[in-house]
């Protein structure tokens, strides 16, 4: 199993406090004979629909000094834990939740603002130091 991202904590306790319960951390997947290590799986129960929804969030930090070559590992375990997620859990949405600063410096940034539209990344943008979501994007 990898070792926690830096702000593993804060982004689980940003999700807590906008309503999420989380049910796995991480969230254990086996697929295509290899088991995958989801950082959270959480879910919210609707009341008005009786039904709860599913999501699992991959984290990252972004505080390395390259944000291209973070970027490039959290879209190709995105992408990978989305299609095993689609095969073994189809109810639950995969997110990539990612700093505010990050967020601001460069997902908007052409290329990788291009990449996350292309293969649909959803994002949860968080604040690491208030442990709140500033943006659901998806």
């Amino acid at each position: 199993m990898a070792a926690k991202d830096i702000f593993h904590d804060a982004a689980r306790r940003a999700l807590e406090k906008d309503g999420w319960l989380i049910t796995d951390d991480p969230l254990f997947l086996r697929f295509g004979g290899l088991e995958m290590y989801i950082d959270l799986g959480a879910e919210r129960l609707l009341a008005a629909e009786r039904n709860g929804e599913k999501i699992a969030v991959e984290i990252k930090s972004f505080i390395s000094p390259s944000a291209t070559s973070e970027f490039s590992t959290a879209l190709g375990q995105f992408l990978k834990y989305q299609l095993a997620l689609e095969e073994v859990q189809p109810d639950r949405l995969l997110y990539l939740a990612i700093p505010a600063d990050a967020y601001r410096d460069f997902f908007t940034l052409e290329l990788p603002r291009l990449l996350i539209q292309r293969y649909q990344v959803r994002l949860i943008v968080y604040d690491p130091e208030e442990e709140v979501i500033t943006q659901w994007q998806t």
